[in-house]
Parts: structure tokens; C-alpha cells; sequence
């Protein structure tokens, strides 16, 4: 059973990482500087890709703001609709999870 204290350090290790993923993304969406055509085409093909995994780190980071915040107010391993207390299995595969098994259908 994971401590609050664990589970935030958790947390916030995983924001860290997301965060530098967002950096590098951002810095390989802004490097293209050839004048080639064919190959310009192709990078932004790529581009779409880098800028999905660039939303999804986002919304992650946004998933775990909401833990954190719930984590300071007292009321995170609860779910957020119905009330009842999240499983640990749950927290430990989604530790930002704001809804137990039953809510998340």
C-alpha cells in the first residue's frame, strides 16, 4: 500500500518526465531548417506525431494537477462522483485517477 507521500512523489516524478518529453518535442517541432522540399514534407508528416504525443503529455500533465490538488485538499484515492474510496490496484496502474472502477465506464 502506497503512502500520499509516495504516491505525490510519484507523481510529481512523473510530471518532471512529461514535462522534459513536451521540451524535447517543442524543440524537434521547431528544428526543421531544410530547404528541401520532399524532405520538408516528410518532417511534417512526422510532425503530426510528435504534436499528438505533445497533447497527450498535456493532458496528462493536467490529470495530475487535478491529483496533486486533490492530494493537498485531502480527498485523493476518492472518487470524484461517487465518493467511494479508489482501489489500490487502480492508483497503482493510474495514480491520477480521479474516479474508481465503477465511475470510470
Amino acid at each position: 500500500m502506497a503512502t500520499i507521500t509516495a504516491r505525490k512523489a510519484e507523481l510529481l516524478a512523473r510530471a518532471e518526465a512529461l514535462k522534459a518529453r513536451a521540451r524535447g518535442i517543442e524543440a524537434e517541432l521547431t528544428s526543421h531548417n531544410t530547404p528541401d522540399w520532399e524532405e520538408l514534407a516528410t518532417e511534417r508528416e512526422g510532425d503530426e506525431v510528435l504534436e499528438g504525443m505533445g497533447q497527450e503529455a498535456a493532458q496528462e500533465l493536467r490529470a495530475i494537477a487535478a491529483a496533486l490538488t486533490r492530494i493537498e485538499g485531502g480527498d485523493y484515492g476518492l472518487c470524484q462522483v461517487c465518493g467511494a474510496p479508489i482501489s489500490e490496484a487502480r492508483l497503482d496502474i493510474v495514480p491520477f485517477t480521479p474516479f474508481c472502477k465503477d465511475c470510470a465506464k
